[in-house]
């Protein structure tokens, strides 16, 4: 052994133990990684970063674009809506249901990204058929990670393996080369887990709560039930080409528009109101009806409105639609001694007040016209834009604007939700042709999500999970260090003295156990960008196909079940999950066990030796 393989192999525990004892984050070590070793000489500078220049690096950014672009059009939360609708009270059907679920959309997104948007559709969940998160929480992860096996794009670990199949100038796995693993593995882990969740009961004491309110939870405190009303225009109405603002709905019958439905493309859609809304024969009003001693049999007379369905209590089912937040005044703000009426409150925000709140008294009636008082909340209904615009405003005004849990729901762009079906179509067809090259097919997609509006620049650049794309370009520069310095050749060689004699069967068991025990320690990407060159030189040296051996180095990267570091979908769960270090190992190790003979028995078949 050379010393500047020592060097490297010294790097690299020093690397799994800052991974291990999370001092510092992981993108600080994997940029640590690179100034190391261009300042020793192991690397040159161009080596040392041409992770930023990878074209998979390229990929899996404009991959999270796209799962951003699903998230934002409400693609993503319409899966798990359906998925409480077809569960009903079964847990065993939720498991089933939920675990299909995140895996198809896992597939085609990150499912790292996938696991975030069903972490709180999973809570939910599991307070409606009183079952505990600790239960939901483990299977949703352990198919998130299953998902990284059904396509060549669903994890950076296959894309990792298939550049360095290309690196060696060998043609690449397709897009479905992994799919048939998956499936079985994914049978295989809902059979799995229908069992295990009786293991993972958490006790009701230790449940996560939720921070932020619910609507349901402010109708309650501000004493809205029975205040919602839906209403549609008819055609001899007299509200028809006027304005709200000069219609005085609030102060002639205390009705408060907070919402307008209204026909565009052959289908009712929400359009933001403003004081300046014209309304139109059809439209249908979400209202507020403040003033009890009107009586709305009257005031549907003499407007020409006609009573619709409203289902839900006080639009808490247009949550997506029309958003409500509280706003507090502090100390210094210019709107104290004010009335809502003197400040045009809806003129300048855009928005209506629909409850007030003094202290613990609740002002039902009338409030339009008090001075409000430092201390004073208001609760507020309208547009979402709207709400999320008057940030600046309430810190201009000395005010604090409190959202509740629903505004996770939002779907600011739901209207072009079969554009984002369509981007998404169209990326994976062209992937399925390899015609053109997975990132220009996903750059493609992203530019097209942002043509029909589905996704903003904004709301792109922060999609991105920057950590993630520092930690392995940082983590790149170690296969090749290793190949210079002939560590790769020195594991092949163990490998060889251990396996060598035995059948290529032996090898692919002994590369997945070497694959899950750094994977004990390091993300499964990092552990992938390690492994797939050692991968390719064993099947050099036993004169054998390396396409076995890649994918095997794939498979068992994406089997990162045994600890809540191995990979960040682990992560996001430990906390709703409510689950301790040594839940991952009981549940994991046996389950990765069942991984490894699934894979040494079927991937042989699939690509011969």
């Amino acid at each position: 052994m050379n010393n500047q393989l020592l060097w490297v192999l010294c790097l690299l525990a020093m690397v799994v133990m800052l991974f291990i004892t999370g001092r510092l984050r992981m993108e600080i070590v994997a940029l640590l990684v690179i100034i190391a070793f261009v300042l020793s000489g192991t690397l040159t500078l161009q080596e040392a970063t041409q992770g930023f220049s990878d074209p998979n690096v390229i990929l899996i950014a404009a991959l999270f674009v796209v799962g951003e672009g699903l998230v934002r059009t409400g693609v993503a939360l319409q899966l798990g809506e359906w998925l409480i609708k077809v569960a009903g009270n079964s847990e065993s059907r939720v498991v089933v249901l939920l675990m299909l679920t995140v895996a198809g959309l896992g597939a085609v997104m990150s499912s790292t990204g996938v696991v975030a948007i069903f972490i709180p559709v999973v809570l939910s969940v599991a307070v409606k058929i009183n079952s505990s998160p600790g239960r939901l929480m483990m299977p949703l992860s352990f198919a998130g990670l299953i998902s990284g096996m059904m396509t060549l794009v669903a994890t950076p670990p296959n894309l990792v393996v298939n550049s360095e199949l290309v690196r060696e100038g060998l043609n690449g796995f397709g897009f479905f080369a992994v799919t048939p693993i998956g499936l079985v593995v994914l049978l295989l882990g809902i059979g799995y887990m229908l069992l295990a969740r009786f293991w993972l009961v958490t006790p009701a004491a230790d449940r996560p709560g939720q921070a932020r309110r619910t609507f349901r939870e402010l109708i309650h405190q501000y004493r809205l039930s029975g205040r919602a009303r839906r209403l549609a225009i008819r055609p001899d109405s007299p509200l028809i080409g006027h304005r709200l603002d000069d219609l005085q709905l609030r102060e002639r019958f205390g009705a408060s528009v907070v919402g307008l439905e209204r026909w565009r493309k052959f289908r009712r859609v929400m359009v933001p109101v403003t004081g300046t809304t014209e309304f139109r024969s059809g439209d249908v009003l979400l209202i507020d009806m403040s003033a009890a001693e009107i009586d709305l049999r009257e005031f549907c007379a003499s407007q020409q409105l006609e009573p619709m369905v409203l289902r839900g209590e006080y639009f808490s089912d247009r949550a997506r639609d029309v958003g409500m937040a509280e706003v507090s005044l502090l100390a210094d703000s210019p709107l104290q001694g004010k009335s809502l009426r003197e400040i045009a409150f809806r003129s300048r925000y855009g928005i209506s007040v629909v409850g007030m709140r003094r202290g613990s008294e609740v002002l039902e009636n009338a409030f339009t016209d008090e001075p409000l008082a430092l201390g004073d909340i208001l609760l507020v209904m309208g547009d979402w834009k709207k709400i999320a615009q008057i940030q600046q405003q309430t810190q201009r005004d000395f005010m604090v604007l409190n959202l509740p849990a629903e505004v996770d729901e939002v779907a600011p762009a739901s209207s072009q939700a079969p554009h984002a079906l369509f981007c998404l179509a169209l990326m994976v067809a062209m992937m399925l042709t390899e015609e053109i090259p997975n990132p220009i097919a996903a750059i493609i997609a992203c530019l097209l999500m942002g043509k029909f509006r589905c996704i903003d620049a904004e709301s792109a650049w922060r999609s991105i999970h920057w950590p993630g794309l520092i930690l392995i370009i940082g983590m790149m520069p170690f296969a090749l260090a290793l190949q210079k310095t002939g560590g790769v050749t020195l594991i092949v060689d163990g490998l060889m003295q251990l396996a060598g004699g035995h059948s290529p069967q032996v090898m692919l068991v002994c590369l997945f156990v070497l694959c899950a025990t750094i994977g004990l320690f390091i993300s499964n990407t990092a552990t992938a960008v390690l492994m797939a060159p050692i991968g390719v030189a064993a099947a050099h040296q036993m004169g054998v196909s390396p396409y076995p051996f890649t994918m095997v180095v794939a498979v068992a990267a994406s089997a990162a079940f045994m600890t809540p570091v191995s990979s960040p979908v682990n992560t996001l769960v430990c906390a709703p999950g409510g689950y301790r270090f040594f839940d991952f190992v009981k549940i994991g190790v046996p389950f990765t066990l069942i991984v490894m003979v699934v894979s040494v028995l079927l991937i042989p078949r699939l690509f011969p030796f």
